[in-house]
């Protein structure tokens, strides 16, 4: 099923689709996580990345639930972005040896992955709303919040120590 299919004809059809998306996005990333947590070596990366690895876990729960709220079946449907930041990390990571410059990328790969999530989730908790099932958009929320936690640690990781020891 391509992403504008003619199974797509209502805001609520978009939002199933889309809550499909995030679902499969999310089992990919706990399937992948713990190849950052191996590659990693910056002891407060790794276990920054243990941590989100529990949080997506629960994310994935979450969107279990909104499923159920909403009464629709959790399920998956292909997600090629979230595949190929997944690949292009895997690449990318799998080409250096320098640990410093290493620890670098996996922050910026974990990066992009945060912030496709923190976009499905943001469109997805406004047609929640749209739709009038603000229940759904609430529980939405607290799998954002976590998300945009996670960028802005990545963030204060790379720009206090990771950026600066792969620049030495």
């Amino acid at each position: 099923m391509g992403f504008f299919s003619k199974d797509i004809k209502t805001l609520d059809d978009l939002f199933v689709h889309t809550l499909q998306d995030i679902y499969y996005a999310e089992k990919q990333i706990e399937k992948n996580l713990p190849k950052m947590i191996d590659k990693a070596t910056d002891p407060q990366l790794k276990a920054g990345f243990e941590k989100h690895l529990q949080e997506t876990k629960g994310h994935i729960a979450n969107v279990e639930q909104v499923f159920q709220m909403h009464g629709a079946k959790a399920k998956t449907v292909n997600c090629p972005a979230i595949d190929g930041i997944l690949a292009e990390a895997d690449e990318i990571s799998a080409d250096i040896d320098d640990k410093q410059v290493l620890d670098a990328a996996l922050v910026a790969s974990a990066q992009a992955v945060e912030h496709y999530e923190m976009t499905r989730y943001g469109t997805l908790m406004a047609w929640a709303k749209q739709l009038g099932r603000s229940d759904c958009a609430s529980v939405l929320a607290r799998n954002l919040k976590e998300e945009e936690a996670t960028d802005r640690k990545l963030s204060t990781i790379a720009e206090s120590k990771v950026n600066l020891h792969a620049a030495e």
